[in-house]
């Protein structure tokens, strides 16, 4: 009895399946039915021709196998080969092996099975996501995505191959001391002068290569973790980054450093003081007699132009319209009034009796899109919208240096967001103190138990308190974004240093500008 009945597997002891002796199932048949004396022939003739894919997955194949061996997972198996039901990682050995003999016509070789994560593993995996999950909940549904990064309001953290000048212009990014799209980018130049100054070549490199790579790359990654970077400092760079590139290797580095110096002040000159000036003196032919100017928020360039036509002799008014929690317009009110122009302030609660007294908006911006739009501070598309209801044309006055290729056709899908505690200033949260009775004792509970915990006994209310209970509400949530969309149907026309031109022209003048 050598032999056995065709189509039955031989049962070898379990000595061997440690050991690593055992066959391949799928080779049990071939060796059923034929003599011992011609093993090798038969095995020969049965096993089909491999193309190059096949090949190369079973290098592939054998590749993760020796991995998986390298890590440690082989488990011993003492059952049965029959039994494949357990799990993927208790048949690692037996599928390893498998993966390495050629499979049959018409059959699909079996893949290594992965090496799935320790037990010790998936709780905490899991309680990771769960903790994303929560937080992304928290955080809104639409604007969920705009929270990837929290914002930085200290040097904690900071790389130490950032430039003390980077470090303090990021704290005011963060605190709003530098604000607005044009203040931000000259600084940020100012800035990249001082690290140029005290940047020098390592040995065995060149400027061209190190400095972009390795120098200004942690400055602008702790300027983009205070705040993100605008339309117009992302250009800045672009430009500032092709102008290292196209250096020299055999320029000596102390005039390699003096011609970039050169270049950041000569863009300044061109792309922003002079850019300003044509602008204002275009902008100003603009104001008539008689007019009352709507202007929303603050724009340096708007306040170039009104003080131009105010010089001039132009007797005309001005209405500026201003919303929380930045209140930028008040300093442009008080500089307005301060040069003896007739001013009259208001809330973005007040733009729709604004816009009946109004016959002219001039608008700042933050970006011109290549679809026309306007890209500047949340607000300014209402503003648009009310005037174009009143017939009024609305002007916008932009550098060429804030126009961009993107296109962007809501505030959702690409915006800035502010931390939420900046809604509400320290008067308004000591106003809100007196409605703790009212509120229900599920949102003051943790409130009132961390004082208890903390003092020993219940502290007096403070206005930190205020935004306590607004993230004890399960059913409230803060949002501040920074910036809206206007379409491009509500502007009349747009003022840069090429000239007036209508919405649509934004794109051909963008690649007149990077073209120079």
């Amino acid at each position: 009895m050598s032999k056995t009945t065709e189509g039955e597997a031989v049962q070898p002891p379990a000595e061997k399946i440690a050991e690593g002796d055992l066959k391949p199932q799928t080779e049990s048949k071939v060796e059923a039915g034929v003599e011992d004396k011609k093993p090798q022939a038969a095995e020969t003739d049965r096993a089909p021709k491999l193309s190059a894919a096949e090949l190369k997955k079973r290098k592939q194949a054998e590749k993760q196998a020796r991995r998986a061996q390298a890590k440690g997972a082989g488990p011993s198996t003492s059952g049965p080969p029959t039994q494949q039901k357990g799990p993927a990682a208790r048949d690692g050995p037996k599928q390893q092996k498998d993966a390495k003999q050629p499979a049959k016509e018409g059959q699909s070789r079996p893949l290594p099975a992965r090496r799935r994560p320790s037990q010790s593993e998936v709780p905490v995996l899991e309680k990771a996501k769960k903790e994303v999950k929560k937080e992304t909940k928290q955080q809104g549904l639409f604007f969920g995505h705009l929270y990837n990064q929290p914002r930085q309001h200290s040097m904690v953290g900071a790389s130490k191959d950032v430039h003390p000048a980077v470090l303090a212009l990021g704290l005011q990014y963060s605190s709003y001391v530098v604000c607005g799209s044009t203040a931000r980018m000259v600084s940020m130049l100012l800035a990249f002068k001082a690290v140029i100054e005290t940047y020098q070549t390592p040995v065995g490199t060149s400027l061209a290569r190190h400095l972009t790579s390795h120098h200004l790359s942690p400055q602008i990654d702790y300027l983009r973790s205070c705040r993100p970077l605008s339309i117009s400092m992302g250009n800045a760079i672009r430009w500032l980054k092709d102008i290292i590139i196209k250096i020299d290797p055999s320029t000596p580095e102390a005039q390699a450093k003096r011609d970039l110096l050169s270049e950041i002040d000569n863009f300044i000159l061109q792309r922003i003081t002079a850019a300003d000036e044509l602008i204002a003196e275009t902008a100003a032919k603009k104001i008539e007699e008689g007019d009352v100017i709507l202007t929303y928020a603050s724009s340096s360039i708007v306040e170039k132009t009104l003080l131009r036509a105010h010089n001039a002799g132009v007797k005309f008014s001005v209405i500026v319209v201003d919303s929380k929690p930045l209140f930028e317009g008040k300093r442009l009110a008080r500089d307005l009034a301060n040069h003896g122009l007739k001013v009259k302030y208001l809330l973005i609660t007040g733009a729709s009796h604004a816009v009946r007294d109004a016959s002219k908006v001039f608008l700042g911006a933050h970006a011109m899109m290549s679809n026309g739009r306007l890209y500047s501070r949340v607000g300014t598309a209402l503003v648009s919208m009310l005037a174009n209801d009143h017939s009024l044309p609305v002007i916008v006055l932009c550098e060429s240096v804030k126009f961009t290729e993107r296109v962007a056709l809501d505030s959702i899908v690409g915006n800035e967001v502010a931390p939420a505690d900046e809604l509400l200033s320290e008067s308004e949260r000591k106003d809100l103190l007196p409605l703790k009775p009212f509120l229900p004792k599920s949102v003051t509970a943790r409130a009132d138990e961390k004082d208890k915990s903390e003092g020993g006994e219940e502290a007096k209310d403070s206005p930190e308190d205020v935004l306590k209970w607004i993230v004890d509400s399960p059913n409230l949530q803060m949002l501040q974004v920074l910036y809206d969309v206007t379409p491009a149907e509500y502007i009349n026309m747009v003022i840069t240093e090429y000239g007036s031109l209508p919405p649509s022209s934004v794109p051909v003048v963008h690649r007149l500008s990077t073209n120079i």
